[in-house]
C-alpha cells in the first residue's frame, strides 16, 4: 500500500503522561489516521537512550546518564559475537527467533505494547502507523565506554549501535505491519544539530550518511517508510541525500534554515520524498497558547508561497506533506501537551478541508 499523506497528522512520539492507557487514548483521539506509540518520557526507563538499550552487548544501563559500555569486561567479546550472529540470522536468515532478544519490552516501552493491545481489538482503522527509535548519531555520540570516551569514535561500538538501531526498528515494523497499513519508522536525531561544530570534530557527512543508509536499508527491507527527525537545524542537504522517505523538521522555528536547501528539497520531493512539517510549537508554553489554528494555517500558506518562489511545486508539497508538532511533547505539562494535540488535529483538518482531501 502506497503512503500518500496529504496533510494528515502524526506526532513525534513522546507525551508527559505516566499512564500508558491514558496517553494511548489521547494519541488515538487526536491523531486517529496515523497514531504513533507513546513514549512516556517522564519514566526513567523510557529516556531516549535507555529505552532502546536492551540487548546491547556489554552495556550497563543507567536511567540518569543512559549508561556505558564496559569493553574491558571478560564477557564483552563473547557477547559481541552472539550479537553479530543474531544480526546475521535476522537479516540474512530471516530468523524471527533471533530478533526477539532486541524486542521493546513492556518495562521499557509500555506505550508500544498498549497500542498493540488496543489495535488488536479492531476498534480503530488507522491509515498508517508510526514507530520511532533513537538514531545512530545521537545514540553513539551520547553513550560512552567505561573510560567515558564517546562510543561514536570507537568503530566497533559505533557499528554495534548502528546494527542495534536496525534491529529495534525491524522488530517494531514486524509487529506493526500485521495491521495491514503502511508503517513509518522515525530515526530521532536531535544531536545532528551539533554536526559541523567543535563538539564533533572528525565527524564527516559521509560517515553519518553511511550509518543512516545502513539502517534505512533494513527499514526498506521490511517495506517500512524511513523518517528522520531533527528538532532544530542541521546540514539538511546531507540528510536529504540519504535514502530517507520522510524528513521531519521544526517548521515553526527553522523553516528559514531549511529553505536554504531548496535544490536538495526539490530533488527530494521529485523522488517521492515526504515533508513532515513541525508546525505546532512545543518548545515554549507561551507560544503554545498564543498560537491558534488560524495563525498556524497562515504560517503554512506563507511557507508554501516561499517554496513556490523557489520553483517547488505547491501541489506536490501538499500531497507529500505530513503535519506534526515541532518536537516531542514529553517535557510539557499534560495540559500543554493536550493543547498541542488539539492544535495538531485542527491544523491538519483545516488543511484537508481547504484542499478538499
Amino acid at each position: 500500500m502506497a503512503f500518500v499523506p496529504k496533510c494528515l497528522s502524526t506526532t513525534i512520539g513522546s507525551l508527559p503522561h505516566t499512564d500508558a492507557k491514558e496517553a494511548t487514548e489521547l494519541m488515538l483521539a487526536y491523531t486517529p489516521h496515523i497514531p504513533a506509540w507513546v513514549q512516556l518520557a517522564k519514566r526513567p526507563q523510557e529516556g531516549m537512550l535507555v529505552q532502546f538499550s536492551e540487548g546491547l552487548p556489554g552495556f550497563h544501563r543507567s536511567p540518569r546518564a543512559g549508561g556505558y559500555f564496559d569493553t574491558d569486561s571478560p564477557a564483552f567479546q563473547e557477547d559481541v559475537s552472539v550479537f553479530y550472529e543474531n544480526y546475521l540470522a535476522v537479516f540474512e536468515g530471516q530468523s524471527a527467533a533471533h530478533l526477539e532478544p532486541y524486542a521493546l519490552t513492556p518495562a521499557y516501552a509500555e506505550g508500544f505494547h498498549t497500542l498493540i493491545e488496543v489495535l488488536n481489538r479492531g476498534e480503530h482503522c488507522p491509515y498508517a502507523l508510526k514507530g520511532q527509535v533513537t538514531g545512530p548519531f545521537t545514540f553513539a555520540t551520547s553513550l560512552t565506554d567505561q573510560q567515558r570516551k564517546s562510543a561514536y569514535y570507537n568503530l566497533q561500538l559505533r557499528d554495534i549501535i548502528v546494527k542495534m538501531v536496525s534491529l529495534k526498528a525491524t522488530w517494531q515494523i514486524k509487529k506493526l505491519k500485521v495491521f495491514g497499513t503502511p508503517v513509518i519508522m522515525s530515526l530521532d536525531e536531535p544531536s545532528l544539530v551539533g554536526f559541523g561544530s567543535s563538539a564533533y570534530l572528525g565527524v564527516t557527512a559521509a560517515d553519518i550518511q553511511k550509518d543512516l543508509n545502513e539502517i534505512i536499508s533494513c527499514i526498506h527491507q521490511e517495506h517500512g517508510y524511513a523518517s528522520l527527525h531533527c528538532c532544530e537545524n542541521t546540514d539538511w542537504s546531507m540528510i536529504l541525500a540519504t535514502a530517507i522517505d520522510i524528513l521531519s523538521f521544526d517548521a515553526y522555528s527553522y523553516f528559514d534554515k531549511l529553505l536554504l536547501y531548496a535544490d536538495s528539497l526539490r530533488a527530494f520531493l521529485a523522488r517521492g520524498g515526504i515533508l513532515a512539517w513541525g508546525l505546532i510549537p512545543t518548545g515554549n508554553p507561551l507560544q503554545i497558547h498564543t498560537e491558534n489554528t488560524a495563525t498556524l494555517l497562515r504560517t503554512w500558506h506563507s511557507s508554501l508561497e516561499r517554496l513556490s518562489e523557489r520553483g517547488i511545486d505547491p501541489e506536490q508539497v501538499i500531497v507529500q506533506s505530513l503535519i506534526t508538532p515541532s518536537c516531542g511533547a514529553g517535557l510539557l505539562s499534560p495540559e500543554d501537551s493536550v493543547r498541542v494535540l488539539q492544535l495538531l488535529r485542527d491544523v491538519s483538518q483545516g488543511l484537508q478541508n481547504h484542499y478538499g482531501n
